[in-house]
């Protein structure tokens, strides 16, 4: 059975897993871990969930052990906020025993405590690309010394039409040799031709999601007509087991419209949808 001892991993990494009981790498892990310390760009299919970000972030910390400070190697491109704000939580608790650091660069806050962080070249940039644009526009942003390069999530990245935005970013990286690796849980035709473009020899991973209900989650269907589904769900609301719920609509306006149907149920009801603003 494999473990994080048999992957290569530097021993402070090894106590910091050790410290969070992770003793088991998973599929995703096995295969990327070795690859990424041996420097090899790494194009991976693998789910949210899978444990992909150790699969990207343990070799990197591992790259940057005994490293010079000051200067930003390794640039990790994320589609939304929560995912980068959670990518560096796990780098700065993977690397608590070394003195690699990472940073969140996203929007919906202010950018002076983000620019200090690329001024002082954080050694790890975990970044949404509208957010970083905004930066390099201002001039401080330097990548001379990037040495990795992580496109996480690439097809939702794709979806929310960051690719111009990507396409921007990596015009303004240096051209020398660089270690890339690309996670997506699908690999669409623009995606493989951006992953063509980028990698040299990429070691190709696939890690098939199971298909299964998580434990402690129950699974129900309710044939119902299109009028009925909101008295259908006040119903099922109305049932002792259930204390909170979020409610997925198609639309924009359809979410609104539930929600002011449950607020005059007695519901207390938040709304969550693109014409909200970061802070409602």
């Amino acid at each position: 059975m494999n473990t994080f001892e048999t992957l290569g991993l530097h021993p402070e990494l090894l106590k910091a897993l050790a410290e969070q009981e992770f003793t088991t790498p998973t599929p995703i892990q096995t295969q990327s871990i070795p690859a990424g310390i041996a420097g090899k760009d790494i194009l991976a299919s693998a789910a949210t969930g899978s444990g992909k970000t150790a699969a990207f972030m343990l070799p990197i910390l591992d790259r940057l052990i005994g490293q010079p400070r000051g200067t930003t190697k390794a640039l990790i491109l994320a589609p939304t906020r929560e995912l980068a704000a959670q990518i560096v939580e796990h780098a700065n608790m993977l690397g608590r025993h070394t003195r690699v650091r990472a940073a969140a660069i996203y929007g919906g806050v202010g950018m002076k405590p983000q620019e200090d962080a690329i001024r002082r070249g954080t050694d790890i940039l975990v970044a949404t690309p509208g957010r970083l644009l905004d930066h390099c526009q201002r001039g401080y942003v330097n990548f001379n010394g990037l040495e990795v390069l992580v496109l996480d999530e690439a097809d939702r990245m794709l979806d929310m039409g960051f690719l111009p935005d990507i396409k921007r970013i990596l015009a303004m990286l240096p051209r020398g040799r660089r270690q890339t690796l690309l996670f997506s849980a699908t690999m669409p035709a623009p995606i493989a031709t951006l992953a063509r473009e980028l990698m040299r020899d990429p070691v190709t991973i696939t890690v098939e999601r199971k298909q299964t209900t998580a434990k402690g989650v129950t699974q129900a269907l309710f044939p119902v007509a299109a009028h009925l589904k909101v008295a259908l769900l006040a119903e099922l609301l109305k049932r002792d087991e259930i204390g909170n719920a979020i409610v997925f609509c198609r639309t924009k306006h359809r979410a609104n419209r539930v929600a002011e149907k449950l607020e005059k149920m007695g519901y207390a009801t938040a709304k969550m949808h693109g014409n909200r603003s970061q802070a409602q």
